[in-house]
């Protein structure tokens, strides 16, 4: 496997207003430095990719309102891979666009697609997992998915079936997938944990370019049609044109739905290597190290009393104290001051409107 046909695609488009008030759709999560460790999401993601592939194939597809956030983060990828979207139409889309993009410059590309707001507290585990599965897909026209081992019986992420009968003869850490589900209630979350093929669905996939262009005319053929037809604008003056023409065409759907729920050649690496995709402040408090009274705390000062099973994230004050709570949220930014039980997070959208 050679590293020069390697690429990185980061899906940074979303808009969501998870982790309100720091985030906002001006400036969504996976801009934001909520780990408090001077480096956004974004940053991060594409931190554990160092190594993996050059700098030059690393690709982010974003709206065009993020654009110039994403080139003031990533200032070493060139400007060119910063694919702009001017409207959203879901992952397949997105995913379909730079397919084609990395296509004309190197069809044997070999390609990680990840989103850009997940965290992963091993990294080195997490690299020797994906360049395992690079491996197996430069030397083979399938598709892998990356599935996380679940510690909980958990409402919110899809699940991946396996089957664990029999690895791949190429790869002892990779298995077939028997079936994507959707996310689950909670009965049907714990039936799922109490078996030992069920996976957290972390969206992040590995296959050769060819690979993933070919499904699409196979089970996409409209969205396909699309982007070949364009292959004569892409690098050029042209092309964001082109795209603004054509890309709110295409059918919104998710590239679960489009390509992976249909393909026959698809397999999943169960992992394990610290995965959260930080959905919610329950996310983040359960991920980032805890005092012994289970506060997380992420900020310059802040001093707590009497205090238990809090997320603290106050960035910009000088100085926080907080007495006398008990699993609750507390953070801060340009202004805004959340109070909120950390029970109750679901209704922070309601809040910021």
């Amino acid at each position: 496997m050679e590293a020069s046909n390697n690429h990185l695609v980061i899906m940074a488009g979303g808009i969501g207003s998870r982790f309100w008030p720091m985030s906002t759709p001006e400036c969504p999560k996976q801009f934001i430095d909520v780990l408090g460790c001077g480096r956004t999401l974004l940053q991060l993601t594409a931190d554990r990719f160092k190594g993996l592939c050059p700098v030059e194939n690393i690709w982010v597809v974003t709206s065009e309102n993020y654009a110039a956030i994403v080139k003031e983060q990533l200032p070493e990828i060139p400007e060119s891979n910063i694919l702009k979207e001017p409207c959203r139409r879901n992952t397949a889309p997105c995913i379909a666009y730079v397919s084609w993009r990395i296509k004309k410059n190197n069809p044997r590309a070999n390609v990680v697609v990840t989103p850009s707001d997940h965290i992963v507290m091993n990294v080195p585990e997490f690299q020797r997992v994906v360049l395992s599965a690079l491996s197996f897909t430069a030397e083979n026209d399938a598709i892998v998915t990356l599935g996380m081992k679940p510690t909980r019986p958990e409402t919110g992420f899809g699940y991946i079936q396996a089957d664990l009968s029999v690895a791949s003869a190429r790869n002892k850490e990779i298995f077939r997938v028997d079936s994507f589900k959707e996310k689950p209630d909670l009965e049907t979350a714990q039936k799922y944990i109490r078996r030992n093929n069920y996976f957290w669905n972390a969206g992040i996939f590995i296959w050769r370019v060819s690979t993933i262009v070919n499904a699409f005319r196979v089970y996409q053929p409209g969205i396909s049609k699309i982007f070949e037809n364009m292959m004569d604008v892409y690098g050029t003056d042209g092309e964001q044109t082109a795209i603004n023409r054509e890309f709110p065409l295409c059918e919104s759907i998710s590239v679960d739905y489009a390509i992976m729920e249909k393909v026959e050649e698809i397999f999943v690496v169960p992992a394990d290597f610290g995965w959260s995709d930080l959905g919610t402040w329950g996310a983040l408090h359960e991920q980032v190290g805890k005092d012994i009274y289970g506060n997380v705390c992420i900020g310059s000062d802040i001093r707590l009393f009497e205090t238990r099973d809090c997320i603290i994230h106050t960035t910009q004050e000088k100085k926080v104290v907080v007495q006398g709570l008990n699993g609750y949220i507390v953070a801060e930014k340009n202004n805004t001051l959340l109070i909120c039980k950390l029970s109750e997070e679901q209704r922070i959208k309601q809040f910021s409107e």
